[in-house]
């Protein structure tokens, strides 16, 4: 297996990524962004990617979020939840008072903002592509520092992972544990081509769909809401994104509770694609905090195949057999002459 994940080597994302059987003996690609992760898995040059897709403090990752409701189809086969921890680090010999600029990601630099105020009033952020980017950018020789006794990387320190100093001790550690929430996490999500295997249903899962909004009109929304709230299904996440053709233009990016496989999440999936076609399934697959799903008696599997099998005998047909106008319709449907 090849796998592709956020780099350099120490970022949050390679901490979910090893959490994978075979990870760590597997071959591990680390690039620049998520859209370069992606695009790696859907050229075939690597299995599968793992990304970043959520964070408890700012919510959806909005580069992932649009890279998979766009281009060819991709599958979620898994998810992983990373605690989040920050440490403050810089070259040795810099001091806290000697601070002004500060480089992290961006997501990253919303988690510490509170901290960098008490602590740092008025420093400066420099954006980088991950948090381990930004740390190592510091280290001699890193690409894009000048040469000379004026050597520097653009900024004075950076909020990184503790795992980045383990790995670089050379870094000098200015301050731990500066997030401004301690229980901060990230769900990452391991993304493969629709070729994958389907997960097997446990009983704790997740699904994760698009849903364009097919039409700007009053209720349209609620019509989309209505397949899950009838059929029991519970939504654990739902934003909006622009799809960038438009002003106004949005589509939905939702998580609810539940399996493909669960005879409510189909069932509503259904009645979904009947109101919205364009609708896109990203994957079931196990949740990672192990969260089994509330399901009153009325949704449950056996509740709608009792329902089935009820409306089947009113239609005289075989439950097993599929349901439609031609099953019951009898020869004349069919193309016999009937009675005269």
């Amino acid at each position: 297996m090849r796998y592709a994940y956020l780099g350099p080597a120490g970022t949050f994302t390679e901490a979910a990524l090893l959490g994978v059987e075979g990870a760590r003996e597997a071959e591990r690609v680390p690039v620049s962004s998520v859209p370069v992760a992606l695009a790696a898995v859907r050229s075939g040059d690597v299995d599968a990617a793992m990304v970043p897709i959520e964070n408890s403090v700012e919510g959806g990752v909005t580069a992932t979020l649009d890279a998979v409701a766009t281009g060819s189809e991709l599958r979620i086969v898994r998810e992983a939840l990373v605690p989040i921890s920050f440490v403050l680090v810089a070259p040795p010999g810099t001091a806290l008072a000697d601070v002004r600029t500060v480089s992290t990601h961006s997501h990253a630099w919303a988690q510490v903002r509170g901290w960098m105020d008490e602590r740092l009033p008025g420093v400066g952020y420099v954006p980088a592509s991950s948090t381990a980017a930004a740390a190592l950018a510091l280290l001699p020789g890193a690409p894009g520092e000048q040469e000379g006794p004026a050597r520097t990387a653009g900024f004075d320190a950076a909020v990184c992972s503790p795992v980045v100093v383990e790995q670089h001790p050379e870094l000098a550690v200015l301050a731990e544990d500066i997030g401004d929430n301690r229980a901060a996490v990230t769900r990452f999500v391991l993304v493969a081509r629709p070729g994958a295997p389907l997960p097997p249903r446990t009983g704790a899962d997740r699904t994760t769909l698009v849903i364009p909004l097919w039409e700007d009109r009053a209720g349209a929304l609620m019509e989309i809401l209505e397949q899950f709230a009838t059929r029991g299904v519970n939504l654990s996440r739902i934003e909006s994104r622009p799809t960038g053709n438009f002003l106004g233009e949005y589509f939905f990016s939702v998580d609810v509770d539940g399996h493909i496989l669960d005879a409510r999440v189909a069932d509503a999936l259904e009645g979904l694609r009947r109101v919205c076609p364009s609708t896109r399934f990203l994957g079931s697959y196990p949740r990672a905090d192990h969260k089994v799903a509330t399901v009153a008696r009325q949704h449950s599997d056996g509740a709608f195949r009792e329902a089935e099998a009820w409306v089947a005998a009113l239609q005289g047909r075989d439950p097993r057999a599929p349901a439609g106008p031609s099953a019951a319709a009898g020869p004349s449907a069919a193309g016999g002459t009937g009675p005269a």
